[in-house]
Order: C-alpha cells, then structure tokens, then sequence
C-alpha cells in the first residue's frame, strides 16, 4: 500500500498501488456513459485547465445535485450516471457521481469514508502527487464544504471522543457495504434504516 500525508496528523492509504485504479470505470462510477462524459464535456468547456476542472466538476455536483435528504426525495441512486440523469442522492451516490466526472477528465479520484453516527460517504483527487479529500454532500445551515488543495474544507469533522474517525483507506471503488446497502433499498426511508455504522 502507498502512503500519502493529507493533512496534518492524516494519512491517506491507497488500497492499491496501481494509480490506474483509480481512473478505472466501472458499472457505479460509469464515466463511459453518454450523460457523464455529456456533462463533463460541458464543464471542461468552462475550465482552463484541470485545476479549474475538478473545481467546477465538485461545485456542480455540491450545488445542483441535491443531498436528497436535504430535499426529501425518496428515490435512491448509486450508479455515476443515474444520478446526473435523476439529479439526486445521497452522499454515497454523489461521491460516485463527482468520481465519475473526474476520472472522465482523467483526473484520479478515490472514494473514502467517515465514521460519523454513520459512514459518510467522500472523494479525494490527486494533483501534485498528494490526495486531496473533497466532500460534494452539499451545503445547507452548519454545513460549509468547499473544494480545496490547500487544507481539508469538508463537510464534517468527526468527533473523537464520540468514537467518530475518518477512514484512511482510499478506495478505487464503492466499498461492498456501502454499495450492497444502496443497491437493497428501495427508497430512502428503507435505507435510512439500513445505513452502515462502520466498514
């Protein structure tokens, strides 16, 4: 495993030494699907360069991909491409659909986790040769994500003493418990009820 220092006293792990990895597709983080490389066209339009890119790719999928929580939307997404198409989902689902979007653009992007009441769902991408985490959950009262390569600015901070942590492990695709709850649930209700506690 490669090792690569985040943030102060965080150190983010690789769960596979091949980069490719993490520009891969695959059947969650569908980067080959019209709407994906659709939407990534559109938005490199807009970028001079791939700095530029990763931070409008985040701010489309922070802002106009509702958490669908935060909007009440009782459908439930996890393939990149559904939802872009269905313009909702939870953290997880918005973790793949910004994945998606970078690796098209061949940036390398790596899903991790949290460890809050329950596992929360985040990308890292690489520049400069460090991995740099990124929180698309999207915004609202108390939560101020903002894309950064200059010190973490996500959505939350676990609490230690609660028994919160951030997961060290990035991972090239969804971990199987994450991917197993969304893929059972058929609405948000029912997955709520289901969501992971740990990996």
């Amino acid at each position: 495993m490669i090792a690569f220092l985040c943030s102060p006293g965080m150190q983010l792990i690789q769960n596979t030494p091949d980069l490719s990895a993490y520009l891969a597709a695959d059947e969650v983080i569908d980067h080959g699907h019209s709407i994906v490389r659709d939407t990534a066209a559109r938005l490199a339009r807009q970028a001079e360069d791939s700095y530029a890119y990763a931070r409008l790719a985040f701010e489309f999928v922070r802002d106009t991909i509702p958490h669908s929580a935060d909007s009440g939307d009782l459908r439930v997404t996890w393939r990149a491409s559904d939802v872009l198409e269905q313009g909702t989902g939870i953290c997880y689902a918005k973790a793949h659909a910004l994945a998606a979007l970078l690796r098209a653009e061949d940036i390398p992007t790596a899903l991790c986790y949290q460890k809050l009441g329950e596992v929360h769902g985040l990308v890292a991408v690489r520049f400069n040769g460090a991995w740099h985490r990124q929180d698309p959950r999207g915004n609202k009262p108390g939560v101020n994500a903002q894309f950064s390569l200059d010190g973490e600015r996500l959505a939350f901070t676990p609490d230690s003493e609660s028994n919160e942590l951030d997961y060290p492990v990035l991972y090239a695709e969804p971990h199987p418990v994450v991917l197993g709850v969304l893929q059972a649930a058929p609405d948000r209700a029912y997955l709520w009820k289901t969501l992971p506690t740990a990996l």
